[in-house]
């Protein structure tokens, strides 16, 4: 097991793979002040990649996660092979389809391709480590690195690494994230679809079903949601809201309260048959008749912006 770089030492960062989510990395690691060797396949990946850094500038200036005065475009190269992209890179963030077996064939390339002290990340929202980094020879050195979309914005990073992951290489990649004004958190053990994902979709479960049975629009649950438990969630979590809500004596008082109700409203729910069609279809038109003519650009650039006021509002307590 190598030595790994540590996160000081980290200036270049070879991020394959540039959708949505390695565009939003290459702006947060640019932002950060630190070089970004680009490889996607994909015709044109490169000036959609300078296109969203150049509209996500602004933002992180104002977030204090950028200069105004950088000239981040003389740090930002594109390379036509992952070969090339990894010259000189000390980290590297995948960022590839979510397919177990694209992801082995590029995890073995990188592996042969990358020194054995320069970490590798990957922005996999539901896949374990473990599987990926299977028959490696430096498999110690491959961590989880999954963040939220807007990257650029949302500070959520889960870090964690699979059975052959090194403790030092997890701590590594830890200090990076943090380093660049992330919040990352610790998977302390592998599931599918690790935490942030998995709370969404045992929401989202619930939210489907309550649409397809008939008891509430999607607008509907959309609000319920937003005006209520939401705004306290950005401020404190599931288990701090219900700390604060059973009573002087907090969480233990809470339990006793109202857990029973709790368990009984979990013996109510069930699957939802997301797979059908028509159900979909509902969803979808829901959704539209929601938006109300809004396009999903206008909907994203709203939700940018009172993200941006959030964020600088909870910048200014102690929030951890």
């Amino acid at each position: 097991m190598a030595a790994y770089r540590d996160a000081d030492s980290i200036s270049t960062v070879a991020a394959i793979g540039g959708g949505v989510i390695g565009n939003g990395w290459v702006a947060a690691f640019l932002g950060s002040g630190r070089a970004v060797r680009l490889h996607d396949p994909m015709p044109g990946a490169g000036e959609r990649t300078r296109a969203h850094v150049a509209g996500a500038w602004d933002q992180m200036v104002e977030l204090g996660l950028a200069r105004a005065d950088d000239d981040w475009p003389s740090r930002f190269s594109v390379h036509y092979t992952v070969a090339d992209a990894l010259a000189g890179a000390d980290f590297v963030q995948e960022s590839t389809p979510e397919r177990t077996d694209v992801k082995q064939a590029l995890f073995a390339e990188l592996d042969r391709l990358t020194p054995a002290d320069v970490l590798i990340a990957s922005s996999t929202s539901s896949l374990p480590i473990t599987e990926l980094q299977a028959g490696l020879t430096h498999a110690d050195r491959f961590v989880l690195g999954h963040p939220f979309n807007p990257v650029h914005l949302i500070p959520l990073v889960e870090v964690g690494g699979g059975e052959l992951t090194a403790g030092q290489a997890v701590d590594t990649a830890f200090a990076l994230y943090r380093a660049m004004g992330k919040q990352p958190i610790r998977l302390k053990r592998e599931i599918f679809g690790h935490i942030g994902n998995r709370l969404t979709a045992a929401m989202f479960r619930e939210a489907v079903r309550l649409v397809a049975e008939g008891y509430a629009s999607v607008g509907d649950i959309d609000k319920a949601m937003k005006h209520s438990f939401a705004l306290k969630w950005a401020i404190q979590g599931q288990f701090t809201t219900f700390h604060t809500s059973g009573g002087a004596g907090g969480l233990a008082e809470f339990l006793p309260k109202f857990g029973p109700g709790i368990v009984k409203r979990w013996a109510t729910m069930t699957d939802p048959p997301l797979a059908d069609p028509a159900l979909q279809a509902m969803l979808v038109e829901q959704m539209n008749e929601a938006a109300a003519g809004r396009s999903v650009a206008e909907i994203a650039a709203r939700q940018d912006d009172k993200l941006m006021q959030m964020l600088k509002l909870l910048a200014s307590g102690d929030e951890q």
